[in-house]
């Protein structure tokens, strides 16, 4: 996988190296410092083991010998599908080592979203479980194999890992020397210009948008918002974000960024956040809203030693203000608000120093290295409490998409701002206010969910006529997915019908919750789904009342 439409130029470059926001390092000598400076100092702690920084290290460097032994270059993908267990950590920390790019994705998605994401990478690795949550990895990987002609070599993690497949977990607890020398390891060590990683804002349908980063597009925003939340090396970092989607994969390397513990859950549980807090003492961790409802809502919430608590971060949905009361009033810390995105990192945040109350509703003032505008259709810039398209510029943003030249042309202005697709305003305190998308994409959670993806999947049921897929508004979640169905003549459909033939088809979290029956999607001249019309349909016909 090759960048062949990169979006920064080297004048761009430069400029971001002279005002200090790229300095050219990469995670992996974080993690060489880091073991040198406190080789037994706790680093990883997830499910089954506790990591020091001397194994971790020690880990890495033979899994990245390894990739080397197998001939993995820079233009082969590393594809990794793992809960947040440490051999997400260590493998993506071993791709990296070596300069192989990295294409990481939700351990929920099934075989429609992950055919798509091998094929368009070509990625010639892939690492899975050999089964979290009742699901059956290797069956999918088996009966998608045949159409992927790239995909040479697949690492399972767990237990009983037949033969014809690379036990990951068996190799990472042997130990052992690294298949290959220390000098051919340090020939292949990466420049921060180098293209790092990529992923995926959307599924399997309409252009396809893989967004890349490179190793300084990546480092930046680390250092950012370790700076905003004060994470340093004494810090404990939970992460239960998935660390397959960007948000979780920015908490992981912010830990490493700092040489702090990290303690990973690969299943968001409240009871079990909790005991997490306080058996590990942890200080930091982001989340969604609801994550934070759902913890607050435990019914043994109190009798949890939480004093450790110092930074709680939330984004995907503003925090209503009375989530935002609760927590003030129950747990220690200072809660804050983020507003970021795949292609640009974190852009802004609310401060520690503000008053979580009085900045409710906005994502805070922009990071300072970063540059937010809001723009009129004509790209004018808009005054305080006008609501236009939010344009970003600065050294986070990435270099573009993947294979998708038309798709770079309209993301970008001609002087490197880019297009959020997102409705915003400031208000006169500088503060930024998210108030809608351009885009037709669902945020449920924390979770990014593109309709279209959904609804392509809806027309292969044999019931259905027409379908489009409504965001539900929700409190707690933001929004709540909801089918809106055209039943072919003389066909009725339920929820439960809907749901299970999706099940195996998209990930859990992008299944509908809502199903609404009609006889005819609102649609404009050109045959366009009138998407605000249909969700007030929606609210309005399911009784259920816009939040």
């Amino acid at each position: 996988m090759r960048i062949d439409d990169p979006q920064i130029p080297p004048s761009r470059m430069q400029a971001f190296r002279e005002a200090g926001h790229w300095i050219d390092e990469t995670t992996n000598e974080w993690l060489e410092a880091a073991a040198r400076a406190h080789p037994q100092k706790l680093a990883l702690v997830d499910r089954r083991a506790r990591l020091d920084y001397a194994a971790y290290h020690e880990r890495v460097v033979r899994l990245a010998a390894r990739f080397v032994a197998l001939g993995l270059t820079e233009e082969d993908v590393v594809a990794v599908q793992l809960p947040n267990w440490n051999e997400f950590v260590v493998t993506i920390n071993a791709a990296m080592l070596v300069g192989v790019p990295f294409c990481q994705y939700h351990s929920d998605f099934r075989s429609r979203e992950v055919e798509f994401i091998l094929g368009f990478t070509e990625a010639s690795v892939l690492v899975v479980p050999r089964e979290f949550r009742g699901f059956d990895y290797l069956a999918m990987v088996e009966e998608l194999r045949p159409r992927l002609p790239k995909l040479e070599h697949v690492f399972v993690v767990g237990d009983e890992v037949p033969d014809g497949y690379f036990d990951l977990r068996r190799f990472l607890d042997a130990g052992g020397e690294p298949e290959v020398s220390a000098e051919a390891l340090e020939a292949r060590r990466p420049h921060a210009d180098q293209f790092q990683r990529t992923a995926f804002t959307s599924g399997t349908t309409g252009n396809p948008k893989a967004v890349l980063h490179v190793h300084n597009t990546t480092s930046c925003p680390l250092r950012f918002l370790n700076r905003g939340q004060r994470i340093t090396a004494e810090s404990v970092f939970l992460v239960f974000l998935p660390a397959g989607l960007n948000w979780g994969l920015f908490n992981v390397l912010q830990a490493l960024h700092v040489g702090c513990r990290l303690v990973l859950q690969d299943i968001f549980r409240p009871e079990e956040a909790l005991a997490l807090i306080e058996r590990e003492r942890v200080t930091h961790f982001c989340c969604a809203p609801a994550h934070l409802v759902a913890m607050l809502n435990a019914p043994e919430f109190d009798r949890y030693d939480l004093s450790s608590v110092e930074v709680m971060m939330t984004g995907g949905a503003s925090c209503p203000i009375e989530v935002i009361r609760e927590v003030r009033d129950r747990l220690p810390g200072q809660l804050l608000e983020m507003y970021g995105m795949l292609e640009c990192g974190t852009q802004a945040h609310t401060l520690l120093s503000d008053d979580p109350e009085e900045v409710c509703g906005t994502a805070g003032r922009p990071v300072p290295e970063m540059g937010i505008r809001v723009v009129d259709d004509r790209g004018n810039d808009l005054g305080p409490d006008e609501v236009g398209e939010i344009l970003t510029y600065g050294p986070s943003v990435t270099i573009g998409y993947y294979n998708n030249p038309e798709v770079n042309r309209e993301s970008f202005t001609a002087d490197g701002w880019f297009h959020t697709g997102d409705q915003g305003s400031f208000d006169a305190n500088g503060n930024l206010r998210i108030v809608g998308r351009t885009k037709e994409l669902l945020i449920r959670g924390g979770a990014n969910i593109y309709p279209r993806e959904i609804e392509e999947v809806l027309y292969e049921h044999p019931k259905v006529l027409d379908a489009a897929i409504v965001g539900i508004p929700d409190h707690r979640l933001g929004e709540r997915v909801c089918a809106c169905i055209v039943p072919r003549a003389g066909e009725g459909m339920t929820l439960e019908e809907l749901v299970s033939f999706l099940r195996d088809r998209i990930a859990h979290y992008k299944l509908p919750e809502f199903l609404h029956l009609l006889e005819d999607l609102p649609r404009t001249p050109t045959g366009k789904v009138q998407k605000g019309p249909l969700r007030d349909i929606a609210v309005e016909g399911l009784g259920i009342g816009a939040e």
